[in-house]
């Protein structure tokens, strides 16, 4: 007797294929965990591999998502990037690339805050007013993100 497949959430993150993040259709299979730890996943549709932090703010990163969080929180504080260094013991420029990447990513990580983590919408503001305010050198695209945000607010 053949075990039934497990329910999987993620959808295909191929911007190429047909069923990129979309639920009807998908054909998805857990494939194991990478070196990091996060989980891998492969779509049957484009025959590509992806993890499951892939186009989130968690790709490529050596930190924890708790990690990612705590720091969050401290920039809600109106925490300081030199400030979140010496409370986290992380680089500064590591900091600020993060700070990069959540701009980027800005509409997700803006929902994670808000919904996932229940941090007041007001706080959430001010974060990206701080992120704005210690990141001049933002890309355009980064930018444009956080603009979106605060018009939501």
């Amino acid at each position: 007797m053949v075990r039934p497949r497990s329910i999987i959430t993620p959808t295909c993150r191929n911007k190429k294929c047909s069923h990129f993040e979309q639920e009807d259709g998908k054909d998805i299979v857990k494939r194991g965990k990478n070196k990091a730890g996060h989980k891998r996943f492969f779509c049957n549709n484009c025959k590509t591999w992806f993890v499951e932090t892939t186009n989130t703010p968690f790709y490529h990163k050596h930190l924890s998502k708790n990690e990612i969080i705590e720091i969050c929180r401290y920039l809600c504080a109106g925490k300081g990037i030199r400030q979140i260094e010496s409370l986290t013991g992380h680089h500064r420029d590591t900091i600020g690339r993060l700070m990069d990447d959540l701009a980027l990513h800005a509409p997700y990580i803006n929902d994670f805050l808000i919904e996932g983590i229940r941090i007041y919408p007001l706080v959430v503001r001010d974060m990206w007013i701080n992120i704005k305010k210690y990141r001049r050198s933002l890309s355009g695209k980064a930018k444009e993100q956080i603009k979106k945000i605060l018009r939501t607010f």
